[in-house]
Order: C-alpha cells, then structure tokens, then sequence
C-alpha cells in the first residue's frame, strides 16, 4: 500500500496543471463540439433531466440535415450529462455550468490516471506504471484534453476501467464499464482487442470462461444497441456520421499517413522528440506476464485510426481515446533509457532520455497552448448582452459559419447561421445577433430597428419586422 503512496504527488500534479484558465468561457479550441455537449446539461439543469430526450440549443439543420424545431441531440446516452446535472445542484450558482462540466472532465481524467497504473502495475511493474503515470500528467495534450466538455474524457475513464477489471478477472465489473463505454461511443469495441488477446493467453480456448466473457460483452452491448434504437425515431437530432469513416478517401493515402503520424503524433502529441522513447519503447521483448496485451492495444488503436480515417484527421480530439497506450510505450522507452543494453553509454542515454523529455514538454506546450485561447472575445460580449436582455424564451439567430459557440454564449435556443430569415421567423426566431456587419446584417438594420448596437455587436428584433 505504501508504494501507491506516490501516486498522490502525481494525481495533485495532474490537478493543478488542468485548472490552468478553468474559467475561460466557452470558446477555445473545439468549442463547437463543446458547445454542443455543455448545452444538453445546461438544459437538464434547466428544464429538469430527461435522458431519452436529450435536447441542445441547435434547431438547424445542419447537423442531420433536418430541421430539428425540439432541438433534439441524439449522439452518446446522456448519462454523464445528467450526473452533471444533477450534481450541479448542488454547487454554487456563480459557478458556471461549463466550468464545472470541466471539472467533471478533469476527475474523469484523474481516475483514468489511476486505472492506468493499476492496469500496469498488474500487468508490468511499478516503475512503468509510475512513468506512465506521470506521462499522462503531464503530456500537454493531454492536459487540454483532460479538461474538454467532450464525451471523450469519461470515456478514457471507462475504457480504461474495462481493462483493469477484466485483467484483474472481475468480470462484472468489466461488464459495467464496457456497457458504460459503448454507451459513450461505440469506438469502445476497438479496446475489446487487446482483451480477447488476454483471455486467450490466460484461458485458451476453454469453453466454460469462453462463453461466460462472450455473453457478458454481449450483454454490454444490450444497452447501446437499445439507444441507437430509441433514437432512430428522432432523425433530425443525429448528426451525420458516417463521412466520418472515409468520406473523403483519405485512407492509408500519404496525406493520412502525413496528417496522423507525422502532424497529429509527431507534432502535437509528442512534440517531436517524444518519438524517441515512443519508438525505444516499442523494441524490449515482451514480460512474460504482459505478453503481447500492449502491442495488441497498440494494434487496436491503430485499427480505430484507419476506421474512422477522416474523422481521426478532421479532428484532433479524436486521438484522446489513444493517449493511454502513448503513455505505456513511452514508459517503456524512458526504462530503456534509464537501464540501456550494456552495449550502450548509460550516459549519454540519461542525457537523451533528459533532453528528449525537456524538448517533447517544450515543443509540446508550445503546439497547445494556444487552444486554451478565446480567439473572438466579442460573441462573448454579445452572448452576455443577449443573455441580459432577451427573455428566456426568445429564439435566436447567431451566425458564426454553422458553430455553435456563439449560440451557446446567448444561452438561448436558435440557429447558429443566418439565410433564409423569413423562414426561420416562421419557426420562431425572434432576434438576430451578430458580431460582423455584413450584407444580411445591414439590410436587416436598414428594415428592423436594432435592439442594441455597439461598436462589438448588434442585436435586431425580429418581431415586427418583416425582411
């Protein structure tokens, strides 16, 4: 008990980085996907927790290509949405909701922590497990996306959990988070890879333990195959998804390779030099006990990165959920450095393990750290004016391109995209927001009086006007 004692510098370390700009709005990198997220436990908290209609500020087509009038949002079971919610109550109203979404994020993360090193220590030894440990801490993108109002986090957490528990060969509790898991993201099956390798090393093909796992995973994914039947009734609220497998064709073409490998990897990830314990960690012949478990968790995440090809390049959060095997493999590489074959200067691979750990935090944080900026201040401006002045029930159009972030700082329901006006007054719109004064800006100001205009943003009745 007193070697995990050690853990606990790391986790508070883990903490304090991941509250760096906490209370930053809602409108850094990947606010969109944010927005959409932080809005359905906003309208929990609301309008009262409903998990087979959960419902967002989006009522554009956009997303579906449906109108969608309910505003429904039909993606991951809102699950940690509610518990957020429901949480929420019991917290001080100046907090905002989004801040402490991040929180919930950010101990999502914590526990991932910690069931990355029990899963190594089970299956490793301590010292990797306390390397690993502390890349997870530590790595800057991990720290931004430790902190992210996205579904990714809790399900590192769960994924995770899933592991530790079916190599510790509790399979109840493998069945919880698994369900759990899916019912976050379907991606969850990549991880069942490594699993299936782990079961046959400890139990061959031996028919009683054989079904008793297989009829638990099916089990597990009852309840995913039971939402994405629920939400089939409700078209307009699911996103298109499957442009996301290889809708562009980029598959295992050079841009792939080049935008995963050597930008989102290399890069952002790793900051460049941390490809050399990376790399190092990926060549030590197997413990007998872990056997191949990490080469074939490698093999599944790279699996899920050539499945879901255009997704994995689009957006960079998607790596979230492989960051856990990065940490393992770079544990490895910095033992190797630490205790190096006698045919190599234990010194000079201290003084690499040193400069390439220093540079991979440097020309890490120096890739990331401009996602934790606000980089249009003014659609918080307008967001709190209209929040301020509009009554909760007023509709609004916010354009920003389709985004969804400037919607959500008006805290009201609406389109995040202008065209068509009229139609959108038919289906309730009641005011027009915009930060840019562009053609559909002014000749709506040269038909309606504005509500409120400033230097930043204007804000246009639409309720007795009829562009």
């Amino acid at each position: 008990m007193k070697r995990h004692l050690l853990l606990i510098p790391i986790l508070a370390v883990a903490l304090l980085v991941r509250v760096y700009r906490l209370n930053t709005p809602l409108a850094d990198w990947h606010s969109w996907r944010q927005a959409d997220t932080a809005a359905v436990t906003r309208r929990y908290v609301q309008e009262g927790v409903d998990l087979l209609h959960p419902k967002y500020d989006d009522l554009s087509s956009i997303p579906s290509g449906k109108e969608n009038p309910q505003g429904y949002r039909m993606v991951e079971f809102p699950f940690v949405n509610a518990t957020t919610a429901w949480l929420y109550q019991f917290i001080p109203n100046s907090l905002e909701i989004h801040i402490f979404s991040r929180l919930v994020s950010i101990f999502f993360s914590l526990g991932s922590l910690v069931f990355l090193y029990l899963l190594i220590q089970r299956l490793s030894n301590y010292l990797e497990a306390i390397l690993a440990a502390v890349t997870f801490a530590l790595l800057p993108y991990n720290i931004f996306f430790s902190r992210v109002v996205l579904p990714e986090v809790p399900l590192v957490f769960f994924i995770l959990g899933m592991m530790y528990f079916f190599v510790r060969g509790n399979i109840w509790l493998y069945g919880i988070f698994a369900t759990l898991g899916f019912l976050l993201k379907p991606t969850t099956i990549f991880f069942l890879l490594p699993l299936a390798y782990w079961h046959i090393k400890q139990h061959s093909f031996t028919p009683r333990p054989l079904l008793k796992t297989i009829l638990v995973t099916l089990g597990a994914l009852v309840p995913f195959l039971l939402w994405r039947q629920w939400i089939q009734q409700f078209p307009e609220g699911i996103p298109a998804f499957t442009w996301l497998l290889n809708g562009n064709g980029i598959r295992f073409k050079g841009a792939w390779f080049r935008w995963l490998f050597a930008d989102r990897y290399g890069r952002l990830i790793l900051g460049y030099f941390g490809l050399i314990p990376f790399a190092l960690g990926l060549l030590p012949k197997p413990k007998e006990k872990e056997g191949w478990f990490y080469h074939v968790w490698l093999l599944g995440t790279i699996a899920y990165l050539a499945v879901f090809a255009t997704g994995n390049v689009q957006h960079d959060y998607y790596q979230i959920i492989t960051i856990p095997i990065i940490c393992v493999f770079i544990a490895k590489g910095v033992i190797f450095l630490l205790r190096p074959p006698i045919q190599l200067s234990r010194a000079l691979s201290i003084l690499l393990l040193v400069l390439s750990s220093a540079f991979a935090l440097a020309f890490g944080w120096f890739h990331i750290r401009d996602y934790f900026n606000i980089n249009h201040p003014e659609i918080i401006e307008a967001g709190e004016a209209a929040n301020h002045i509009l009554p909760p029930e007023a509709k609004v159009i916010a354009p920003y391109q389709g985004d969804t972030a400037f919607l959500y700082q008006t805290n009201r329901r609406g389109w995040p995209i202008g065209g068509n006006i009229k139609d959108k007054i038919k289906q309730g719109a009641t005011d027009y927001i915009t930060t840019t004064l562009d053609g559909e800006a002014n000749e709506l100001i040269s038909l309606c009086v504005p509500s409120v205009q400033t230097a930043t943003y204007t804000i246009i009745s639409l309720r007795n006007c009829a562009p």
